[in-house]
């Protein structure tokens, strides 16, 4: 680290560059573990947060979800006797009083010294306006102008101002206060005076004799007329002087006051009393009222951090056990259940996103609650899209892990709402819901159908819910609905606006990305029908094929077809190599070497991975490519070398001869491969009858699968007899026959044109050698259907 705390560039790079190597410290069974930790470390810290052990929040007048016991014997404070007993500690503390005697005193001393220096010879020597600040100074206050010549004209030469001393102080010896009717209402229990000087304390209970300001002020100014010694007009003069000067010498100590109560309240010991293990708090049902709030709150904060972390230990073992049982048994019984360790880290993000939304959502409710308290925050819960996550697993994965995910999410989310049976029922109803209609999700407008369908689901299982409880019906119930239809709406709006996210940080393909991929604008289709054309109607005819195929045996017809279209665009690059795209041109493998020619068809693989991937085209589409071909083998010109070897011009090697692989993993690119090989030998075909067909797409599916192609992608026989049949189907329709038509009606001269605009050169067609006559009939009756007569 640096001088200032902060870590310094080193060690960052040195943290990074540790978590780039993690993945490739641990073994892939170790990093999903690792996930799975995270994933239970996660869930336990959001299920706890603010929740003390007891996740339920409860106001007033609530209904309770559920039954809540006292986990163990515990002493209860007893809030409102307790605070009963602080208020009264802070009653008893008696107002306490400064008293400064030394008050008048000081008043008569600085009084007597400015009249003192008014009669001296000083006086006379300095200016008014030096005098008047000398005066003003030792007085302790401003004095005008006229105060100060008043002063002057009224003190004679043989004026003693030491006569004033002991009269100004037997004056303000009595206690003076600034308020007299604010002191009459506090010191009515009674106050405590503490002489400054001596720093004693007297209680005082009965309500003291004191004077205020102003009565003081008035017995001075009386006292001072009846003076011996002091003129009238002095007097009269020296009352403005000392109603400034005179202050309380009985005041109000506030702070020490407050610090006095707030000590007595401290030192009050909470009243305590106890509440068994296993005594109910509150039942189920039960409307909540203020004392039942307090034990449920007084167990939270006497829940100390040794308990909490007990529960917390408690939690996460039971959250992991949870997840590994479920992804173990989904490894083990579920068929289309391998999730990858990205798979398992959008599911993660998954978690992570829409369980601290409920989490504040719970938060928001109780809030709402107080704004409409004629809602209770149970109805708001309807409203919460629980079943959002199941739908955004299935559409960016597959069923099975969304089924898994769903009864993991249902049983979190009953622990979140205070181990909640209902809401339990409510979100594993709701996610399986929303998943089953979401299965063929071709169309965005296929989601907000499946919120619709949820929205009734979710209508029905509030009614249940509510018949559960055997409640009259209240109008609870409407607001529950309401809120429960719109839940399955929500659901569907969220999913739309999470969809094109996941897509683009995790990289996947969507029944709603491949249908964009679909578009034969796309650039690289277009790119690949001018480049190269064969390639081009090849993969067409290769989609149609493999989209039948799909749906005879319920694969994935969308991304059959899609992965059809661009499972050849690697052949871009080098079109003319590629019998399809040649033409009329010359065969340019005649002059290569056959090994040179098996690299040149093998690159078109690992081309068309790049570029799918540079275009960001997605996992399976890439995948497609990549395993279309399997690890089959280049038979033609293996052949062609091996008949080079017998001629002792090089040893061939049969491996050299075979695609790189893997084989086809799923059962779309199982299919694309058998597609693939199908159209290609379907050109081959000189007649091609439906017989002819059927035995050719035989003979290729079998050679496929004795070569050990399909071992990989779970295809059964009976699928491939559906898929066979499909081919059958498709091919049948693509070499149909057509009737041969008839020689033209109007036949041109030599050079010229018809009558109706037939072409001279053009010959006319031939009765075929196998019609029968008596169908010429038949045939004129098809010539003047299309209109040609």
């Amino acid at each position: 680290m640096t001088g200032n705390g902060r870590r310094s560039p080193g060690a960052i790079s040195r943290w990074l560059s540790f978590w780039q190597r993690l993945p490739a410290l641990l073994s892939e069974a170790q990093q999903r573990n690792l996930l799975i930790i995270l994933l239970a470390l996660g869930m336990t810290g959001i299920i706890l947060f603010r929740s003390g052990g007891m996740p339920t929040d409860y106001y007033p007048g609530d209904i309770a979800t559920m039954d809540l016991k006292a986990p163990r014997d515990l002493l209860i404070p007893d809030l409102r006797l307790t605070e009963k007993k602080r208020l009264e500690a802070e009653r008893g503390v008696l107002p306490l009083y400064d008293y400064d005697p030394r008050s008048g005193q000081s008043i008569a001393v600085r009084l007597r010294a400015a009249l003192t220096l008014l009669n001296s010879e000083e006086a006379a020597s300095v200016g008014d306006e030096i005098l008047l600040g000398k005066v003003s100074e030792i007085l302790g206050t401003s004095l005008t102008e006229n105060e100060l010549l008043e002063l002057r004209r009224n003190l004679s030469r043989d004026f003693n101002a030491d006569v004033l001393l002991p009269f100004i102080q037997i004056q303000l010896k009595p206690k003076i206060v600034g308020n007299l009717q604010l002191f009459r209402g506090e010191s009515g229990q009674g106050i405590v005076v503490r002489n400054l000087i001596s720093h004693e304390e007297t209680v005082i209970l009965e309500r003291p004799e004191v004077i205020d300001l102003n009565e003081a002020l008035q017995r001075l100014g009386k006292g001072l007329k009846e003076r011996e010694g002091v003129s009238s007009e002095l007097a009269e003069a020296l009352i403005p002087v000392l109603s400034r000067m005179l202050t309380p010498n009985l005041t109000f100590n506030k702070n020490e006051t407050e610090a006095r109560k707030r000590q007595e309240r401290e030192d009050v010991k909470p009243v305590l009393y106890q509440i068994k293990k296993g005594e109910m708090l509150v039942r189920e049902g039960e409307r909540i009222n203020e004392e039942q709030i307090e034990k449920i709150a007084a167990f939270r904060l006497v829940t100390d951090d040794y308990s909490m972390f007990y529960i917390s230990v408690g939690l996460f073992l039971c959250i992991y056990v949870l997840f590994r049982v479920c992804h173990l048994y989904g490894l083990r019984n579920v068929r289309k259940y391998a999730p990858k360790n990205k798979d398992l880290l959008f599911l993660i993000v998954v978690f992570g996103c829409f369980f601290p939304l409920t989490k504040l959502a719970i938060f928001i409710s109780g809030a709402l609650e107080s704004a409409f308290p004629h809602i209770d925050s149970i109805g708001y819960y309807y409203l919460f899209p629980f079943a959002a996550g199941a739908i955004l697993v299935r559409i960016v994965l597959n069923s099975e892990i969304a089924l898994i995910f769903s009864v993991i999410c249902a049983l979190l989310f009953g622990a979140l709402f205070g181990n909640s049976l209902f809401i339990t029922f409510y979100a594993l109803v709701g996610s399986l819901t929303g998943a089953h209609y979401v299965r063929q999700c071709e169309q965005r407008s296929y989601l907000y159908l499946a919120g619709l369908r949820l929205s009734l689901v979710n209508i029905a299982m509030v009614l249940g819910l509510y018949l559960m409880t055997n409640k009259d019906f209240t109008l609870q119930l409407p607001y529950q609905i309401g809120f429960a239809a719109a839940g399955g709406i929500l659901c569907a709006l969220i999913v739309t606006g999470t969809i094109p996210l996941a897509e683009a940080l995790f990289g996947y393909s969507t029944n709603v990305k491949l249908l964009e991929l679909a578009n034969m604008n796309n650039p690289l289709l277009r790119e690949l029908m001018v480049q190269a054309p064969g390639t081009y109607h090849h993969s067409v005819i290769v989609g149609n094929l493999a989209e039948a195929a799909a749906e005879a045996i319920h694969a994935n017809p969308l991304i059959a077809r899609v992965g059809a279209y661009y499972h050849d665009i690697g052949k871009i690059r080098k079109p003319l190599y590629f019998i399809e795209n040649a033409g009329c041109q010359e065969n340019r493998h005649d002059k290569l070497s056959p090994s040179m020619s098996a690299l040149i068809l093998v690159a078109h693989v690992k081309d068309g991975v790049e570029m799918a991937r540079a275009a960001r085209l997605g996992e399976p589409i890439e995948e497609i490519i990549r395993q279309h071909h399997g690890t089959s083998l280049i038979k033609f010109f293996f052949e062609k070398a091996k008949k080079k070897e017998e001629e002792g011009e090089y040893q061939v090697d049969e491996r050299d001869y075979r695609y790189p692989g893997p084989r086809p993993q799923s059962r779309e690119a199982a299919l694309i491969m058998l597609a693939d090989a199908v159209e290609a030998a379907s050109r081959t075909l000189v007649d091609p009858t439906p017989a002819r067909i059927k035995g050719m797409v035989q003979k290729l599916i079998s050679n496929i699968f004795i070569d050990g192609q399909l071992d990989n992608c779970e295809l059964t026989l009976k699928d491939l007899h559906l898929i066979a049949r499909s081919f059958n189907l498709i091919l049948a329709g693509m070499f149909h026959q057509r009737i041969d038509y008839p020689e033209p009606v109007f036949k041109e001269k030599e050079g010229g044109k018809g009558k109706n605009g037939d072409n001279p050169n053009r010959e006319p067609a031939k009765r075929a050698k196998d019609k029968p006559a008596e169908d010429e009939k038949d045939g004129q009756q098809d010539i003047k259907r299309l209109g040609m007569s």
